[in-house]
């Protein structure tokens, strides 16, 4: 039997605005990126000062490279942030979402006294904006909604047997 989670009439409203809310962050970012036709993440890359950071400056010298990081960082950006704002597969996105913004922690870490080329919002000690996003993705995922109202709630119905087992949706 399915266990089914409910919600009051609050939660479910509020959980389904923070999905929307990252969804939209997540989607804006990827899809600036990609009308940008001069956008490169080298420049982050090359300042990144994480205990990665050899692992991301690497990447920055070979071209070819570059392009397939610049290519999985936007289309995962536009991706993640659609499938969460429309409610779809909204708990893989979420898992995409928190790996994602891992690696953008690995690659700039918020420590005190680090410096950065790039502009970075303050000192945060330890906890940053992408580690309180990633927070908030984890609990979407612990709490999902979009079997409620989004279009996971049909999606489940046509998914293979082991997409419900496993609750990829």
């Amino acid at each position: 039997m399915e266990n089914k989670q409910m919600y009051t009439k609050a939660q479910l409203t509020w959980l389904v605005v923070l999905r929307v809310f990252i969804g939209w962050h997540f989607a804006y970012e990827g899809w600036v990126k990609l009308l940008n036709p001069r956008w490169t993440s080298l420049p982050y890359l090359l300042d990144s000062q994480g205990a990665a950071s050899s692992f991301f400056i690497k990447l920055t010298q070979n071209p070819a490279l570059m392009d397939t990081v610049n290519f999985l960082n936007q289309w995962s950006l536009l991706l993640i942030g659609f499938a969460l704002i429309i409610g779809c597969f909204s708990r893989i996105a979420s898992i995409g979402g928190i790996l994602l913004l891992l690696l953008y922690t690995l690659s700039h870490p918020s420590f005190i006294g680090a410096s950065y080329l790039m502009p970075f919002e303050g000192s945060y000690l330890w906890i940053d904006k992408n580690l309180v996003e990633c927070a908030a993705l984890a609990v979407l995922c612990t709490f999902p909604t979009s079997h409620v109202i989004g279009l996971d709630r049909y999606m489940k119905k046509i998914m293979p047997a082991w997409v419900r087992k496993y609750k990829l949706i």
